[in-house]
């Protein structure tokens, strides 16, 4: 089980915790949302949880709780710049179809 950063993404969350003076990563999960069904969870994350696998990146540490590991598993996870638009792509090939906004997916 891999969840991985794209050289992109890494320097973005690296950049980012450096500005915000504190926190040790990423944070990741899934939750019951939208109308395909399930939609992601993305946090920066000050400390481990207890209940969650552990992945390293690119130099940054990625958290996810074991729940929404099967849905995430195998996912990288990249940041993009498109026109005036930049943010987060979820690059995960567990996910079978997608709602027309983007914003929920069904595995």
């Amino acid at each position: 089980m891999a969840i991985t950063l794209t050289e992109n993404a890494a320097k973005h969350v690296q950049s980012f915790l450096a500005k915000r003076g504190k926190g040790i990563g990423l944070r990741l999960g899934v939750r019951t949302s939208g109308c395909s069904g399930m939609a992601y969870k993305l946090e920066f994350a000050d400390d481990e949880g207890g209940d969650e696998v552990k992945f390293v990146s690119g130099g940054v540490t990625v958290l996810v709780d074991k729940h929404s590991l099967p849905y995430l598993d195998g996912m990288e996870l990249d940041y993009t710049r498109e026109g005036l638009n930049e943010g987060f792509k979820f690059n995960n090939p567990n996910v079978k179809d997608m709602c027309g906004c983007g914003e929920s997916f069904k595995v």
